[in-house]
């Protein structure tokens, strides 16, 4: 059944709550993985003049803003946890966006690269073409949108109090090819093990030409 605005406002709310209840215990449990992998996957296939401006969407506490200030890069956070983004930008010195993944306000064609690491999953199927085609439209001519999200069957619903969908790989590429993406590749993490153990679903993509 479709989901209506009561239903998707219910399903901003609770997630935020989850993560804005238990946003410390999230910013200690998750400051040291490891997500290199990811990073370098965004930025070896952008091919604008560095430094590039970045947009990590979904920044939680701001750890990889961090790593592309770092790099030498204009970094932007966006996160719908009001309590992640004062972390972020007093982790980080960063501009930080507070906005809600389903009430995007983004600028045209202002970014080289856009940073998805563990957020996307929590768009509802449904409202899915929508928000990556605000994304899309963030990025400069031939920009790169990065991915990260726990892969599945193409499930979605209530887990432990927070909203996902779970896609495959033929699901989650038709999605974005839909919305004006071209795959430049996309990869299972942890990396090295065998694919049972890998639960993430990592994916680069570039948005094609108009």
């Amino acid at each position: 059944m479709p989901l209506d605005p009561e239903d998707l406002k219910l399903i901003s709310q609770q997630t935020l709550h989850h993560y804005e209840e238990r946003a410390e215990e999230f910013r200690v449990g998750t400051s040291d993985h490891d997500v290199s992998q990811n990073i370098a996957a965004l930025l070896d296939n952008i091919e604008a003049q560095s430094p590039y401006r970045i947009l990590d969407f979904g920044c939680g506490p701001g750890r990889d803003l961090c790593v592309f200030t770092a790099l030498g890069h204009q970094a932007v956070g966006l996160d719908g946890a009001s309590r992640f983004v004062e972390m972020a930008r007093e982790a980080s010195n960063c501009e930080v966006w507070h906005q809600d993944f389903l009430a995007l306000d983004l600028p045209a064609a202002s970014f080289d690269g856009i940073y998805a690491n563990a957020s996307l999953f929590h768009v509802p199927s449904q409202e899915l073409p929508r928000v990556l085609a605000d994304l899309r439209a963030a990025l400069k001519p031939g920009g790169v949108l990065f991915t990260s999200n726990p892969r599945g069957a193409n499930e979605e619903g209530w887990n432990r109090g927070r909203y996902g969908a779970y896609h495959d790989i033929d699901t989650w590429r038709a999605y974005v090819e839909h919305a004006g993406f071209k795959e430049i590749t996309h990869y299972y993490r942890p990396a090295g093990l065998p694919r049972d153990q890998q639960p993430w679903l990592a994916s680069v993509w570039r948005a094609t030409r108009s």
